[in-house]
């Protein structure tokens, strides 16, 4: 039987933290995996495969986080029931959860194996990464059937409350893909479209070997073929949630890839450079992800067992955890930047202008821990609408124009671009804390949120 862990009872602390370290693994060995494609490359290959990988990788980005914000839509439902102690519900969910995924990976992947030259050229990939990146791409995008199946699973065991499974899923796909990167882009000089391989391998394993343990172990609550099949109740619930999100990570990514466009237009270094920094935010940002994955589930399961208090106290907790560790990278990158994007290029031009970039940055790394964990407890309370619309206003208000201006205007360093994304968090914390701060005089007089 699945493991599941109960997030309704005993101090909210260690509950929170036994959850978010596992998912905080995950996540690590998900980079990391990531990661190694760009270092490999940035090694044995040149600044074009790498502006290559790095542009194709923002491309699956997008739809990676599209997908992992309609499977919060899952997450949150199956929280709620089982904090509710209704298993059929639960079941309901998981059936619906499947067959959706389905459909869109479906969907997915026939558009994006037809459209690749399209994206390719749409992103202005600079002329020199154009095939690479298209190669990149392509190989990719045929990988997408385990990249959505892989995070529809996921999505299935945090809800329950199980955050290890995952971890040992992606740390057998880390193994597979660092091994398959040095084989194929090290050893066969296979460059970017070898990285690409590498990549949907080690998800294909990852989806496959959930699809095996779901098999033997089951869930901890009846589930069979009957379940396999749309639930109206079900299917609202987790679009209702799970829109908002998945259609604000996409357009969230879209900003990325928009910004992108922008670098792709300064040349291949700049290029180059900010993938470089990107990759590194991916690690910077994981414990702020760990520990906001950690208070969706537990806001959901105790919205659903009527404690909304535990909720509130799940958020101070969760922020707390992350600004330990977000201010250490934000020091750390003020003093040694290029200790950190030597890392992945031996290119010296890319290496300086990517540590420009990074010392700006990097402030996002305290913000976020704000922004992240109110989103996750926003949206493990069903209000994922919210959490939509400051993200717009802050990405769409302030980082795009923000950056598009600074391309223009400041073009001798890419320091001044790389304000874009605290300057952005700035507005999200401002209107979050007023959204807040209104629950709080709506609540029953002892300082405890409504729902």
């Amino acid at each position: 039987m699945t493991r599941q862990l109960s997030m309704t009872e005993g101090k909210i602390g260690p509950a929170l933290l036994s959850f978010a370290v596992p998912v905080l693994m995950s996540g690590f060995l998900q980079a990391l995996y990531g990661a190694v494609d760009l270092l490999v490359v940035g090694r044995y290959d040149s600044s074009a495969a790498v502006s290559a990988v790095a542009t194709g990788s923002q491309m699956m980005q997008t739809i990676t986080g599209a997908v992992l914000g309609l499977s919060m839509g899952g997450t949150v439902m199956i929280g709620h029931a089982i904090g509710e102690k209704e298993p059929e519900k639960a079941a309901r969910a998981v059936g619906t959860l499947a067959v959706l995924f389905a459909v869109i990976a479906a969907v997915c992947t026939a558009f994006m194996t037809l459209a690749t030259g399209w994206v390719t050229g749409l992103l202005h990939t600079p002329q020199e990464a154009f095939v690479y990146a298209r190669q990149y791409i392509f190989i990719c995008s045929s990988g997408i059937p385990f990249i959505i199946g892989y995070n529809a699973v996921s999505s299935i065991f945090r809800g329950i409350g199980d955050s290890k499974t995952p971890m040992y899923l992606v740390a057998a796909a880390c193994v597979v893909n660092v091994v398959l990167d040095f084989l194929l882009v090290g050893g066969f000089h296979m460059g970017a479209a070898g990285a690409a391989l590498a990549t949907i391998a080690a998800q294909g394993l990852s989806f496959f070997l959930s699809l095996f343990i779901i098999a033997r172990r089951g869930f901890p609550f009846d589930f069979g073929r009957r379940h396999f099949k749309p639930d109206s109740h079900a299917m609202k619930r987790i679009l209702l949630v799970g829109t908002p999100l998945a259609v604000q990570d996409a357009l969230v990514n879209i900003s990325f890839l928009i910004i992108t466009v922008i670098v792709n237009t300064m040349g291949v270094v700049a290029s180059a450079s900010v993938g470089v920094v990107e990759r590194l935010m991916g690690f910077a940002m994981l414990p702020p992800s760990a520990f906001a994955s950690a208070v969706a589930t537990m806001t959901a399961q105790n919205m659903g067992a009527n404690k909304p208090e535990r909720a509130w106290g799940a958020l101070k907790c969760g922020i707390g955890y992350s600004l330990i560790f977000g201010t250490a990278v934000c020091i750390y990158s003020q003093f040694w930047p290029q200790t950190l994007t030597g890392i992945f290029s031996g290119d010296p031009q890319v290496i300086a202008a990517a540590a420009q970039y990074l010392r700006s940055y990097a402030l996002d790394c305290v913000l976020v821990c704000f922004v992240f964990c109110i989103n996750s407890y926003f949206s493990g309370s069903g209000r994922s609408v919210i959490t939509f619309a400051h993200s717009m206003a802050a990405t769409f208000g302030v980082r795009i124009p923000m950056s598009y201006l600074i391309s223009r205007y400041a073009t001798g360093t890419l320091y001044y671009m790389g304000l874009a994304a605290p300057a952005a968090s700035v507005l999200s914390i401002l209107i979050c804390g007023v959204l807040l701060a209104k629950q709080q005089r709506r609540g029953n007089g002892r300082g405890k949120p409504r729902p």
